[in-house]
């Protein structure tokens, strides 16, 4: 049932787009992070177990006769990354709980997102030091030390937005938190385009450098630190909430959704259809979207024959899609709808994944230039990158703004968790997965089938299940002044 119901006269809300931003410093320093271990760590482990369980070297590695023998790993790199995501899985709810019932002189999110970033750009740059040294135990203890203590980060970072957000503006809120994550994103991206990992990956083990594998992580941890340390004393999260009451309250009313959220009574029949859908969905895109990210690296270098950097230019270019999403995902909301904006945001990604198996199914045997002993990358690529970037981040704008509009201001690190759980639960299916569909076909264009296939029941889970909930009763002030400081 579609709420068009107008309040008179309407409550007009606007976001403050300078302190949208600060707070976007804490998406910028995950991402970051998230960035350089998705990109590297799944290649790096790769290489490792290769070498371990097959002792091959690094010339016997690029041996087209070794290749199944990288496929065959790939089930051991899917559960190492997915182990992580599993203890994410159990610990996102419970730092969600518990900051949502935290209190302290420098707030309920802060003490969570000060001790999460330490630790882990700690541990961060140790993880590259073992697969150097060839400390298999080292490297997968670090990676399961980073990832638990990001996700201690993660939901009270998260959370901290709408906090301090009226639910009317969350989604333009959102797609700025976004754009500054993806700001982390580029940072490590540049680092790849300098840093290029398959010319590591390729050295004669001799020779190889550590440097060129160790600088992206103590980059991106002291940028880690840096971010965290802008937000910590830019932020007041106490000041901030109390000074935001009455605007809160307000937006409280105002939210999108079939049935009022009452925090005495169980949630509503209609509501709990809305969140199921939602997560339910979510876990199907993470799937698809986490996959391409864990074992994009593996199939630009192994399958297609192509230099790493070229996955590099193929996050950027994906990157400025995705800002462009977001920076545009809230108005079209105002417009159509988050619901619908996510369902556009969907069929574009089914494009694109559907352009990739074809990708995939055309590039069983790459030319290999003599001169720089790489293939090129097919320019289909570069479209793929577009359209699904621009549609993953307006799905990811709108998806979490509706999850935390079902809940008051005392659960919202709770849901965060709800959210989160679903996309790691994602995670830490997805590698395992994967990892045995390429052991058992060795194939590695099996990628962009499995994702097309993923991304469409995403859709087909989301679009007839959550309902489009008019928000036309509030009046968002439009245009610059949307954006604008507070009065």
């Amino acid at each position: 049932m579609e709420n068009t119901t107008v309040s008179n006269p309407p409550k007009k809300f606007k976001l403050d787009l300078k302190r949208t931003f600060l707070i976007g410093f804490a998406f910028f320093g995950i991402l970051l992070l998230w960035q350089i271990y998705d990109s590297w760590c799944p290649t790096l482990l790769t290489d490792i177990f290769a070498r371990n369980v097959y002792h091959l070297t690094s010339a016997d590695l690029q041996l087209a006769e070794n290749q199944d023998k990288l496929l065959n790993v790939q089930w051991i790199v899917g559960i190492i990354m997915a182990c992580d995501n599993l203890a994410a899985l159990i610990l996102l709810p419970i730092f969600g709980n518990l900051s949502d019932k935290t209190k302290t002189p420098i707030g309920k999110r802060m003490p969570y997102i000060l001790v999460g970033t330490f630790v882990s750009a700690i541990a961060f740059p140790f993880i590259p030091l073992c697969f150097h040294f060839n400390k298999i135990v080292g490297m997968v203890i670090c990676m399961a030390i980073v990832l638990m203590f990001m996700m201690m980060y993660r939901n009270p970072a998260v959370a901290l937005m709408p906090d301090i957000t009226p639910k009317p503006v969350r989604a333009k809120a959102n797609g700025i938190i976004n754009i500054m994550g993806y700001l982390g994103g580029a940072c490590a991206t540049v680092l790849g385009l300098f840093l290029v990992l398959s010319n590591y990956i390729k050295s004669p083990d001799a020779t190889r450098n550590l440097w060129t594998i160790e600088l992206p992580f103590i980059i991106a941890s002291v940028l880690m630190v840096i971010s965290a340390l802008v937000l910590f004393f830019t932020v007041k999260e106490n000041k901030i909430a109390e000074e935001m009451r009455d605007e809160l309250e307000a937006g409280e009313k105002e939210a999108a959704i079939e049935v009022a959220v009452d925090d005495e009574k169980p949630m509503p029949k209609a509501n709990k259809i809305m969140l199921w859908g939602i997560l339910i969905a979510e876990f199907l895109w993470f799937m698809c979207d986490n996959a391409i990210g864990t074992y994009i690296g593996n199939f630009i270098i192994y399958y297609l024959k192509a230099s790493s950097s070229n996955n590099t230019i193929l996050t950027i270019v994906g990157g400025v899609a995705s800002v462009a999403g977001f920076a545009t995902a809230g108005f079209i909301a105002d417009k159509l709808t988050r619901k619908w904006t996510i369902s556009i945001g969907l069929a574009l990604y089914i494009i694109g994944a559907a352009l990739f198996a074809v990708v995939g199914l055309t590039s069983q045997n790459p030319t290999i230039n003599p001169e720089t002993g790489y293939a090129s990358l097919p320019a289909l690529m570069f479209v793929v990158w577009i359209i699904k970037g621009y549609g993953i981040a307006l799905v990811n704008t709108c998806s979490f703004p509706m999850v935390v509009e079902l809940c008051s201001s005392k659960k919202i690190g709770k849901f965060t968790g709800y959210y989160y759980a679903s996309s790691m639960a994602a995670q830490t299916v997805t590698p395992v997965l994967l990892g045995l569909l390429f052991n058992f076909t060795k194939a590695w264009f099996v990628l962009p089938i499995y994702c097309t296939v993923l991304i469409i029941a995403s859709f087909a889970v989301f679009t007839p299940v959550v309902k489009s909930v008019n928000p036309n009763k509030v009046s968002n002030v439009k245009g610059l002044e949307a954006l604008g400081g507070d009065d």
